[in-house]
């Protein structure tokens, strides 16, 4: 019997020739990665450790992303512990406000993550990185701590799920539709540890902005990881973001006859853009649906480690250029990126967005998880690229948050309504 892609990367890393499903191994890692929220935690339990240096300083990111710029005074002072520490430790990988963003964009896009790495961090969404053919999953800070000491970390071999879209897409239809239709299929907990393997012809025509999106929400579905074969839109990328480093890929293919959990077939020809009504990702439905549902919103968010790429601001701008955001309504733009807020100044998005009635902020994680710079209020209702919709996540738990495509939500920014691209 064969391994999957995620098996073979697991077995590499763990000195074994070959690991199975349910397996708990010891694996060595590549990269490891912090932020302002998760680090302090991690810190404080590595000096419990008892060992003065970390493992790399050069395997290690520490990224402020989350409460930054600083909020108040506890943001402050989680901001100041993970910079000391990154002086104290000579970190080489750590970004700071004007120089970094949200770490799912930012450091696939600065070359730090290669095709059959072993990467984790203590952050759910880590497995966006997955689109790059490595095995990258979300940790607890005390596992970040571990890693940080000893550059190990224990894991066991999650069983995989593959994936298969076929069919032609629709106009509007982006990455978030095709991993919200598939969250709203198998449920918030249908690949419940598992590896989720994304493939077929569909997969395969999309660019990389898109595949991020995809691997970004598979923690949504429950999934240890998620994960995409390299191809030659992965090299196109990484030849651009690390030019010297095509000698450290390490490429790898599942078997032919790898043994799958289970095997879900996806006809996307009949997609169109959905909406993951609250509280749950799982909750979707049709932009058809959701406009007769005639639902009045407050506030729209484009960014968050989802869908703050330059792609999703092009496609947000592509639809309200030469229109405003409807008088009722607060548009919040926020690049994932410094270097994403950069390109989108060089080719005139954040004008566009500006002249339109949006706010455009610095990166930053923010309204996300309810963090800052969008925070909603009781009974208020928001349209989101994110990734979460539960009670609470983007402030008080009285209010509401529809996921959707930058698409869908700029449209919806004009017309005040849950509302298709097609009617602006």
């Amino acid at each position: 019997m064969g391994m999957t892609m995620t098996e073979k990367i697991l077995a590499m890393h763990a000195g074994e020739r070959k690991v199975e499903p349910g397996q708990i191994i010891m694996a060595k890692v590549d990269l490891c990665m912090g932020n302002d929220v998760t680090a302090p935690l991690a810190i404080r339990e590595f000096r419990k450790i008892g060992v003065e240096r970390v493992f790399d300083k050069d395997k290690i990111a520490l990224v402020a992303s989350h409460y930054v710029p600083n909020k108040d005074m506890k943001a402050a002072e989680q901001a100041k512990l993970m910079r000391q520490f990154a002086v104290e430790q000579n970190i080489k990988h750590y970004y700071e406000v004007g120089r970094g963003g949200v770490e799912h964009v930012l450091l696939p896009d600065r070359g730090l993550i290669l095709p059959g790495m072993l990467y984790v961090g203590a952050d759910s969404h880590t497995c966006t990185a997955g689109a790059l053919a490595c095995f990258a999953t979300g940790i607890g800070s005390t596992d970040l701590a571990a890693v940080m000491a000893t550059g190990e970390i224990w894991l066991r071999v999650p069983e995989s799920i593959k994936l298969v879209y076929y069919g032609d897409l629709n106009e509007w239809v982006m990455g978030k539709d095709i991993i919200l239709a598939t969250i709203g299929r198998i449920g918030v907990s249908g690949a419940s540890y598992k590896a989720m393997e994304f493939t077929g012809p569909v997969i395969e025509r999309l660019g990389i902005a898109d595949r991020f999106t995809i691997t970004n929400m598979a923690v949504e579905a429950g999934a240890k990881n998620g994960i995409i074969p390299f191809d030659e839109v992965t090299a196109e990328y990484l030849r651009k973001v690390a030019p010297t480093r095509e000698s450290e890929w390490q490429v790898v293919c599942s078997d032919e006859d790898a043994r799958y959990a289970q095997v879900i077939e996806f006809d996307c020809s009949r997609l169109e853009p959905l909406v993951a009504y609250p509280h749950l990702p799982s909750n979707v439905r049709t932009i058809s649906e959701a406009v007769k549902d005639n639902i009045a919103v407050d506030q729209v968010f484009i960014g968050s480690c989802t869908n703050g790429r330059i792609e999703d601001l092009r496609v947000a701008a592509r639809v309200i250029k030469g229109k405003k955001v409807h008088p009722r309504v607060r548009m919040i733009v926020i690049p994932a990126t410094h270097d994403v807020w950069l390109q989108a100044l060089r080719e005139g998005l954040l004008e566009v967005f500006a002249d339109a009635g949006a706010v455009v902020s610095t990166e930053t994680c923010g309204p996300c998880l309810g963090g800052h710079m969008g925070v909603l209020a009781s009974g208020e209702r928001c349209v989101s690229t994110s990734n979460r919709n539960f009670v609470g996540r983007m402030g008080d738990p009285a209010s509401e948050v529809f996921l959707a495509n930058p698409a869908v939500a700029a449209a919806s920014a004009i017309l005040g309504r849950i509302a298709h691209p097609d009617e602006v």
